[in-house]
This record gives C-alpha cells, structure tokens and sequence, in this order.
C-alpha cells in the first residue's frame, strides 16, 4: 500500500487548478482571434454522373433475326456432291482433296456443336451463331451433331437434311463431309471453314 504524503496532495491540486487555468486562457485566446470569423457555407456539390450507353434492344433483335433469315429450310444446291446417304460439300473453286482429307480426319476438331432436342427454327439459329462465332475467333473445323432422326417422326432425319442446305448457304463454309464413324458417323458432320 502506498502512502501518499499531505504535501504531494497540495502538489497535485495546484497542478491541476493551473492546467484548469491554462485551458480556460486558451480557450479565451481561441474565442478573441476567431470573434470575426464567419462560417464557411461553401456551395453545393454536384456530382456529374455518366448516363451509361443505352442498349440497342432493337438493333440486337434485328440482327438476330437477319442471321435466323440468312439461312433458309428451302435451299436446294445444284451442286452438292453426294454419293447415297453419306453428305459431301465442296465450295466451288476449292481442291478435291480437301473432301478426301476432311473425311479422313485430317484438321483436328476444334469446336462441337449438338442440335439434339432443336426444333428447325432453334437449330437453325443456333448454327448460324455458332459459325459466325467460329469464324470470329479463327476456328478452322468444327463438328455439328444433328444425329441420326430415330426420334423422330417417321424415323427420319429432320435436322440432317436441313443442316445440309444451311451450311450451303453460309460463305464461311468450304466443305463438309459425314463425321467418321469415332466422331458420330452418320449423325455429324465435319465442316471446314475459311480462316
């Protein structure tokens, strides 16, 4: 236990009562050099705020619907090859020898695409996106499974057929032969686009 002597006591209070002293003379020194002053109202502050770019709703859906109608259900080429049931396409203007070599697997694959479960209209857009898509990022050979129609009516095959004159129709495409039988045989095919 600490005793404290009267003496420190009498100490501590005049300490105190002088820091008290110069407070209060501080704080009239304060008040005598700001009496003048006025209160700072500065303006209100107007925070410009970029309107964000609008979005094109419409040009989007018109573009949309002009890649939907550059492919059409009733194309039907003059000079499409084809040998029984297997599909063959060659761009006028191109080697035989890229049928032989897309057919043999010769590029590799880069990119699939399945259409089971489309209906025509879904199908249609569909590739038509994904080889526009292709040929932006410089895809060369890519795979589009339309299968075999055993689910469909009559048993034949609605995709095929129509994939057929599709990929006639778009220019990015050179070729396109049937799938070999590891890739999906009769229900893909190859295509070989332009770089």
């Amino acid at each position: 236990m600490v005793v404290r002597k009267k003496t420190d006591r009498k100490a501590d209070e005049k300490i105190s009562q002088d820091i008290v002293q110069d407070n209060d003379d501080d704080l009239n020194l304060f008040r005598e050099a700001v009496k003048d002053a006025r209160p700072f109202t500065a303006p209100p502050v107007h925070v410009y705020q970029a309107k964000p770019k609008p979005i094109p709703r419409q040009f989007i859906r018109d573009e949309q619907q002009a890649l939907a109608d550059s492919l059409s259900d009733h194309f039907i080429p003059a000079h499409e090859l084809e040998t029984g049931e297997e599909l063959l396409y060659l761009r006028d203007g191109h080697s035989p020898d890229i049928l032989s070599k897309l057919r043999r697997g010769h590029w590799v694959v880069q990119a699939a695409i399945d259409l089971h479960g489309l209906i025509s209209d879904e199908a249609r857009l569909y590739v038509s996106t994904f080889i526009t898509d292709c040929k932006k990022r410089g895809i060369r050979c890519v795979r589009i499974v339309h299968g075999k129609g055993l689910g469909s009516r009559n048993r034949e095959p609605v995709l095929k057929n129509k994939l057929r004159g599709w990929l006639m129709q778009k220019d990015e495409v050179i070729a396109y032969a049937e799938a070999r039988r590891q890739d999906g045989g009769s229900g893909a095919v190859i295509v070989l686009l332009k770089a």
